[in-house]
């Protein structure tokens, strides 16, 4: 595995309100994650890509007694993961710029992939789909109502400034497939509301174990 040095994330600034925020499953989060984890065998690997603070997806996945290697661009986060699931691997470094030599059976990036920019977010799955063993399952969420004139636009959390770009839900789903993934749901997951909240896609899908036809 190769490592970048991520810049400082304002995600820092608030590791510890947002680690509060962040306790439980929200919407069909839980449905979604078992349905990422019900083919493992125990004890596997699953990568968490943005895992934050390790609550609640990461923390769920050890419950359940596999082993995660969680990647964030952030270092007050990743601190609060270790504290958290000690045993467990983190590594900081950027979604967009993270290689690995290895390979896992399922993928999550949840509440990550819409901190950046939209232009890599293809490569960023073709990647996950080769880092996959075979019949392995990826799990995501992505922007619901995107304008597509804008490249991203940034909102306030806690205090800080977030970047959020996005695919469509329409491209998201084309892109999964055209990485070669087998779609298993993709649905919108929270609903906008008219102002601020622009809403949540979910997709889950799975790696063939053998070329499609």
């Amino acid at each position: 595995m190769s490592s970048s040095q991520p810049v400082v994330s304002p995600y820092d600034s608030i590791s510890e309100l947002f680690d509060n925020d962040r306790a439980d499953f929200r919407e069909q989060e839980e449905g979604y994650l078992s349905l990422l984890l019900s083919p493992l065998a125990p004890a596997s690997t699953v990568l968490d890509l943005g895992c934050g603070t390790g609550r609640p997806i990461a923390e769920r996945i050890v419950a359940l007694g596999h082993e995660i290697l969680g990647i964030d661009a952030s270092r007050g986060m990743l601190k609060l993961a270790e504290r958290r699931l000690p045993g467990q691997r983190f590594i900081m470094d950027r979604i967009e710029q993270v290689q690995f030599d290895e390979s896992f059976d399922a993928i999550v990036c949840w509440d990550a992939l819409f901190h950046i920019p939209r232009r890599s977010h293809a490569g960023i799955i073709r990647k996950i789909y080769g880092w996959l063993r075979p019949g392995g399952r990826f799990m995501a969420s992505s922007g619901g109502l995107v304008d597509e004139s804008k490249d991203g636009f940034t909102d306030m959390m806690f205090g800080q400034e977030f970047f959020y770009d996005s695919l469509t839900p329409e491209q998201m789903v084309e892109t999964v497939k055209g990485a070669g993934f087998k779609i298993l749901l993709a649905e919108m997951c929270e609903q906008p509301d008219g102002d601020r909240n622009k809403g949540k896609w979910a997709t889950l899908a799975e790696k063939r174990s053998s070329a499609p036809l």
